[in-house]
């Protein structure tokens, strides 16, 4: 690779690891404004409740960047009109799958927050929580879809950006709604829908400087579009919601095998794992861009030359965080105000989740490429396999195991969608550039 190709390269991916670093952060700071105000009830509540929120940012994330690639495929075979055309298309499927969500999450409240395990005084909690993440899908869901576009358009530091201003406003509101002013839950969910709300206005005025331009696609053609962005958008949805429905997973049983304290212990757990993630879609996500872009051109071999730079790049970081967390362990709980007991159980608990994280950043980066060359439904089967083999390990191990057996399911899981992951790999650099779905 020439020293203008590594420029290239880390011109992209050092700032979307940035941008989903702050991302990360975003789940964090709810943790720990509530978790420090109103205990372990409130930061199982969020740890309930915050997986919609992530499935608001997967929406977005899945259509907007199904929406960006095909924009930037278009792009790199000079077809100008078919790229105004998909932009047009793509704003206008984001704007009514959001209603479409609002309707949905105000309408069904209470049952979708049954089934996500909440009850009792949690219940109530949670919803006054959730509700106001409903309200605010529509800047939620702009805010990551069209993150995408501006990336792929050559605005990666601009995108950036508008996410750290998103971030600011987030923890400034989070301090002043939740610990100045006693709006609890409620005010923690206003903070990130107005955080989000910035980075949304701050996308649109990128895009109106950019003018990608405007160009209404007939109704078949349209619906063409957008059933494109729906097969390419499922695997980067299901990869930014994975982690949400493990989550989901691991509340019930736990909630089942260990009680309020269990799931307090994994939401504290789970946030900064979760960062840990988002750094990894980082770098799968930035590295897409100019993947396909010379996917587009022909240039395959240059595409794989860019996803070998994304591995060393995921397991650099990789690497450094097990590291850092691990020697961190005893602090994690205390960040996020639990009590004593339940930061001993962090502690104890933390390792087995990072033991396997290793696996975690060989298949984030292996999807990201399959979606990126618009290897659809190899990339489906790396990215729905850990949440279905996670559900398995979690119905079958603490059968025999008990509470331990729903704290090793997930890393099992992880480890065999490694092996999956290489499997896949394999085979499709070895069928090469004709491989298709």
């Amino acid at each position: 690779m020439t020293s203008r190709q590594k420029k290239e390269y880390y011109s992209f991916v050092i700032p979307s690891i940035l941008a989903f670093a702050l991302a990360g952060v975003y789940s964090i700071v709810d943790g720990f404004f509530i978790g420090q105000c109103l205990g372990d009830a409130g930061l199982a509540s969020v740890t309930i409740g915050y997986p919609l929120a992530v499935l608001i940012q997967a929406v977005g994330t899945g259509l907007g960047l199904a929406g960006a690639i095909r924009y930037t495929i278009w792009g790199a075979q000079g077809r100008k009109e078919e790229q105004e055309k998909c932009y047009t298309a793509a704003l206008l499927f984001l704007t009514l799958v959001s209603i479409a969500l609002t309707i949905l999450f105000l309408s069904q409240l209470y049952p979708i927050l049954g089934f996500l395990g909440a009850k009792g005084d949690l219940l109530e909690m949670t919803a006054d929580y959730v509700r106001v993440l409903a309200i605010g899908t529509i800047l939620q869901l702009l805010a990551t879809g069209l993150v995408p576009f501006i990336r792929n358009m050559g605005g990666t530091t601009y995108a950036m950006v508008s996410m750290i201003l998103g971030f600011v406003v987030n923890i400034i509101l989070d301090y002043v709604f939740v610990w100045h002013f006693p709006f609890g839950m409620a005010g923690a969910a206003w903070a990130t829908v107005i955080g989000q709300a910035t980075t949304t206005v701050a996308a649109i005025f990128f895009l109106i400087r950019k003018k990608p331009g405007l160009r209404l696609p007939g109704l078949g053609e349209m619906l063409r579009i957008w059933g494109t962005m729906v097969k390419v958008g499922i695997a980067p949805f299901g990869m930014t919601l994975s982690p949400t429905v493990t989550l989901v997973l691991m509340n019930r049983f736990l909630l089942m095998y260990g009680g309020e304290q269990a799931v307090a212990v994994y939401g504290c757990i789970d946030y900064v794992v979760a960062v840990v993630y988002l750094l990894l879609q980082g770098v799968g996500d930035g590295s897409q861009p100019i993947i396909s872009e010379h996917y587009g051109e022909g240039n395959l071999s240059l595409a794989k030359t860019y996803r070998a730079m994304a591995y060393m790049t995921a397991g650099i970081i990789t690497v450094v965080c097990m590291a850092g967390l691990f020697l961190a362990r005893g602090l994690v709980g205390v960040l996020f105000g639990a009590s004593p007991e339940t930061c001993l159980e962090v502690e104890k608990r933390l390792p087995l989740f990072l033991g396997t994280l290793i696996f975690v950043a060989f298949v984030r980066v292996t999807t990201s490429y399959l979606y990126a060359t618009e290897k659809a439904a190899l990339s489906y089967v790396l990215v729905y396999t850990e949440p279905i083999l996670s559900f398995a390990a979690c119905l079958l191990l603490p059968r025999k195991l008990g509470l331990s057996g729903v704290w090793i399911a997930i890393p099992c899981s992880q480890i065999l969608s490694g092996l999956i992951a290489l499997v896949i790999k394999l085979r499709t650099d070895y069928r090469g550039p004709e491989e298709a779905d």
